[in-house]
Parts: structure tokens; C-alpha cells; sequence
């Protein structure tokens, strides 16, 4: 049996010295406005764990009201909805993303966000993708206002044998 979850984040800028995308620092003139890392990509992979086995979503089991979420790494969300994931019976296929901003340029980061997605969820790199776009300059995303990041994650029970 197989579930599909879909996770999506956005967080906008502010003066700073860099930004965390799936765990990777990234060295940028600013940063994101966020009560905990501010990582979009794995609070989106957060919400597309939690979506695929029904368990809610990241507010639900972060609030941003907890004070002990302030500054959280977002590795222990993705920790825990793959924690909720694999009692349920269910192990990770493959994750599919998107990170759309005009800036920082990602391409330079790509596999090494890659390769530390598949070290948290404990797949092969070939099971990850990470796609980075542009909004061309439209909308708060296209005036470099913010960041955000699209998931879609398949997931099969672990009994199953295909």
C-alpha cells in the first residue's frame, strides 16, 4: 500500500547572514523570519510526512507559541514526523521538491541538500530530488521578499514487496 503526502512553506527575509535549506547552511546577506530555523524545505518535508500517514501537521506538533521551538533545528521535525511514519508501518519511496527564490542561487548547494535529505530519511540519494526555480520576478517571491518550498513524498508500508 502506498500514500502520497504534499508539504508546502514559505518564510519571508530579513537583514541576516545566511539561510538553512534541508539542513545545509547557506551563506546569504540575510535570513528568515521564522520562530524556529526557519529551514522552508524541511517544513515542508515535515507536512509531507505527517500528510502522507494522516498525523497532522508541523504547527500541530511545533507550535510556533512553544517557547522550546524557538530556533529549533527543523531536523528534529523531520526526526519526528519519520518517527510517527515508521510506527504507522510506512518507509520512504522517494521525495520530490521544489525551492523557488531569486535568490541565494542554489545550484552550487543542490546535491548537498540532496544528500543530507537522504541521510534524514534514510534513502538513497537517487531517491530525493531537489529542483530550485525562480517566481521570474513576479509576486513577493519574484521581488526577493522570501523563499518557498514544495514536497510531494511517496511512502509504501513496509510489509509490502513490490
Amino acid at each position: 500500500m502506498f500514500r502520497v503526502g504534499i508539504g508546502s512553506d514559505q518564510h519571508r527575509y530579513q537583514a541576516g547572514s545566511g539561510i538553512i535549506l534541508g539542513g545545509v547552511n547557506i551563506p546569504a546577506e540575510y535570513a528568515v523570519i521564522a520562530h524556529s530555523d526557519g529551514d522552508v524545505l524541511l517544513h515542508a518535508v515535515t507536512d509531507a510526512l505527517l500528510g502522507a500517514v494522516s498525523g497532522g501537521d508541523i504547527g500541530e506538533l511545533f507550535a510556533d507559541t512553544q517557547e522550546e521551538n524557538r530556533g529549533r533545528d527543523s531536523r528534529d521535525f523531520v526526526a519526528a514526523a519519520c518517527k510517527l511514519a515508521g510506527e504507522k508501518g510506512y518507509e520512504v519511496v522517494n521525495i520530490d521538491s521544489v525551492i523557488q527564490a531569486e535568490r541565494p542561487k542554489l545550484s552550487m548547494y543542490k546535491q548537498e541538500i540532496v544528500n543530507s535529505i537522504a541521510t534524514m530519511l534514510g534513502v538513497a540519494r537517487e531517491a530525493v530530488s531537489v529542483k530550485a526555480k525562480t517566481a521570474e520576478g513576479m509576486d513577493a517571491l519574484g521581488r526577493c521578499e522570501g523563499i518557498r518550498a514544495d514536497v510531494v513524498v511517496l511512502l509504501r508500508r513496509r510489509d509490502q514487496n513490490v
